[in-house]
């Protein structure tokens, strides 16, 4: 209780050193050392609302644990720095090269995942949004799917189409899960043994992009590649800050920025329509 903002910082370098409990399991641009930014801002939460609490209590007359703030107007004193100053970076996309990668081993896939994989990339969908489709929210006449509020992060529903050439891997698909599973709900289903014909797992799709990019060589690739892959193909083809927004199921169109990455606007997402 007698800590100061010395000892706080002392344990704030102690997170930027600490090893990876996951070790190579971790999907990071960086070298795999220390925690992430984001990460160590939430462990200061806890620590910060504790000295919160002794103070309220008459216990310590300070914080040690510092909230950044900035006063609009003032140039004087009108700044302060957090402990740990917080870091945005930009969405990582693959370069023409490792997509191209990428696609050379997803073609050896399954239906089932190069399937997932075409509607993560068409739909811009996270991987809870993915694994939790069921076969009543696609369209396939019009080629339209739907999004259903309650399996998204800020829970709005939103309808949004997949491509021509995604509509013949769905019906390559259907046809084959008809062998798995002839009953209605979800719409991707477990092959292996253990779960045979239960809905797909968040974790079993994480683990096949996984193998995926490990066997591309490119192991920055995750679920949420496509997403941004998407987002960045749809500014690069002129589309508007608020229509991304809203197809990408934004609240607020300044989340979205934080999606697209500027350096990286290249075609990619033709290619991923081609080959799957």
């Amino acid at each position: 209780m007698a800590a100061n903002r010395a000892d706080v910082a002392v344990f704030v370098r102690e997170l930027t050193g600490r090893a990876r409990r996951r070790g190579a399991n971790v999907v990071s641009l960086d070298s795999g050392c220390g925690l992430a930014n984001a990460t160590i801002q939430q462990r200061l939460v806890p620590v910060r609302l504790f000295y919160d609490f002794l103070v309220e209590e008459g216990v310590r007359e300070s914080n040690p644990v510092g909230r950044g703030r900035y006063t609009p107007g003032r140039t004087w004193g009108g700044q302060q720095r957090g402990l740990v100053p917080r870091v945005v970076k930009l969405p990582w996309i693959p370069t023409e090269r490792q997509w191209l990668d990428i696609l050379a081993v997803a073609a050896a896939e399954p239906p089932r995942n190069r399937l997932m994989l075409a509607l993560a990339y068409d739909a811009a969908l996270r991987r809870e949004e993915l694994c939790s489709l069921r076969a009543d929210d696609l369209d396939p006449g019009r080629r339209m799917l739907r999004v259903r509020a309650e399996t998204t992060k800020n829970r709005l529903e939103r309808v949004v189409p997949y491509s021509a050439p995604t509509g013949v891997l769905l019906s390559g698909y259907l046809a084959h899960r008809a062998t798995i599973s002839r009953a209605r709900g979800p719409l991707f289903l477990s092959e292996s043994r253990r779960n045979h014909s239960e809905p797909l797992s968040l974790w079993t799709w994480s683990k096949v992009v996984r193998r995926i990019a490990l066997a591309a060589g490119v192991p920055q690739f995750s679920t949420h590649t496509t997403r941004h892959l998407c987002l960045t193909d749809l500014a690069r083809m002129g589309w508007e800050l608020h229509a991304i927004a809203t197809f990408a199921g934004h609240r607020s169109s300044e989340t979205t920025l934080t999606y697209i990455n500027p350096r990286e606007l290249h075609p990619t997402g033709e290619k991923l329509r081609v080959a799957c």
